[in-house]
């Protein structure tokens, strides 16, 4: 199967959504949502939103070096209640069932801090409806609004986090465990390696300082 990349036009032209479609075909665990169940999602989520008001989405991981989607600007951001962590194993996309990987998600407890991206209000339907391509197609996670904390404002948000009831959900790993899987995995759209150092570069230059993936930093071998 060729390399894969999640940009903007993979998400436009159904290119990714027809890989996500394979994906399913193949692994019964990754519960394939129908165009009609992600458009209805999508209307719970923007009935909560005031009609012709900008909307903020919170990214954590590949959000934030890679959004694919167009935003007016954005701000490092605290989500009080979630935590960043690597939870949810893969067997695609940056993973194989002989070479499985990891990816994160948000989990309760804890503190999180990220980018929070600010969408004009005439953009919102069509820049969440990417956004929602690549988050919400398999039941992995669960989209909801968050309060965040950045730069002295409180503002509410929309972000994905991990549904417990999946049954790629891993409630428990060790760090030695999870750099293992990180270090190994890699599927279509490359290695979690790649994703896992392009999180942690891109925090880095936000001087945002995160003790769980330094500890699994610390248990990667050398690149």
């Amino acid at each position: 199967m060729s390399r894969l990349r999640i940009t903007r036009q993979t998400l436009m032209d159904g290119t990714l959504r027809a890989r996500q479609r394979e994906y399913s075909e193949k692994h019964p665990d990754m519960r394939w949502r129908t165009d009609a169940e992600m458009a209805a999602l999508l209307e719970r989520i923007l009935s909560e939103h005031p009609p012709g008001e900008d909307l903020w989405i919170f990214g954590y991981g590949s959000l934030i070096w890679n959004p694919a989607f167009h935003f007016e600007e954005s701000r490092c951001a605290l989500l009080r209640g979630w935590h960043r962590r690597f939870c949810l194993k893969l067997f695609i996309g940056r993973g194989t069932p002989e070479t499985p990987g990891l990816m994160l998600a948000l989990d309760k407890g804890g503190a999180c801090r990220g980018v929070a991206f600010r969408i004009s209000a005439g953009k919102v339907k069509e820049e969440l409806g990417l956004i929602w391509q690549r988050e919400m197609y398999g039941g992995a996670y669960n989209a909801r609004w968050v309060k965040l904390a950045a730069g002295g404002q409180q503002m509410r948000a929309v972000t994905f986090v991990i549904n417990p009831r999946h049954p790629r959900y891993i409630k428990e790993l060790t760090t030695e465990e999870t750099a293992r899987l990180i270090a190994s995995g890699c599927g279509d759209l490359g290695s979690c390696r790649e994703y896992f150092d392009n999180t942690v570069a891109h925090l880095r230059e936000m001087g945002v300082k995160d003790a769980a993936l330094a500890r699994i930093a610390a248990s990667l071998p050398s690149a």
